[in-house]
């Protein structure tokens, strides 16, 4: 059993993916490779937000919020995979890819400053000990199935600008 909470979690978890695009856009010798690993690791984070987290916060009546964050993964997946899809092209840092990568990270920026003080507070409320400590196990280890996208990966091209 640990102390953090699943929302300190989550938020650590935020901070991680950051810094590992900003190893990347800094051209430090594993950030390629880090890169990748911190793609993995926000396509399962957005995976239990979406698939186990989101569900019961709909369900206590933040209906509006979620749908928030719902539209913003979708933008964001799309992203990664324009991310991807630049660097089989072009993997120097200097390319559309770093481009593409600062614009995820002013996305995720705007993203987790809605997340982290609106829904991460209410998880609390929402999750039973039992579950919140599962959910905690899974940002260990857990894996996205494979195939798995989020749920607005596919509602059309992102936005030029981030939204406030």
């Amino acid at each position: 059993m640990t102390d953090t909470t699943l929302a300190e979690a989550l938020e650590a978890e935020h901070h991680a993916i950051d810094d590992g695009i900003y190893a990347f856009l800094n051209g430090d010798a594993d950030g390629r490779e880090r890169l990748e690993a911190v793609f993995d690791e926000l396509r399962r984070h957005i995976y239990l937000e979406e698939v186990y987290l989101f569900p019961p916060l709909r369900d206590a009546g933040m209906m509006a919020p979620v749908f928030v964050m719902l539209r913003e993964h979708g933008e964001m997946w799309q992203i990664l995979d324009q991310i991807d899809a630049a660097l089989t092209v072009d993997p120097v840092p200097a390319s559309s890819a770093a481009a593409l990568c600062r614009d995820l990270l002013t996305r995720l920026d705007a993203h987790n400053s809605k997340e982290e003080p609106i829904l991460y507070p209410e998880l609390q409320g929402v999750l039973s000990d039992s579950a919140a400590e599962q959910y905690l196990a899974f940002l260990e280890d857990g894996e996205r199935p494979d195939g798995w996208v989020c749920e607005r990966a596919a509602a059309g091209p992102p936005a030029s600008v981030p939204w406030g």
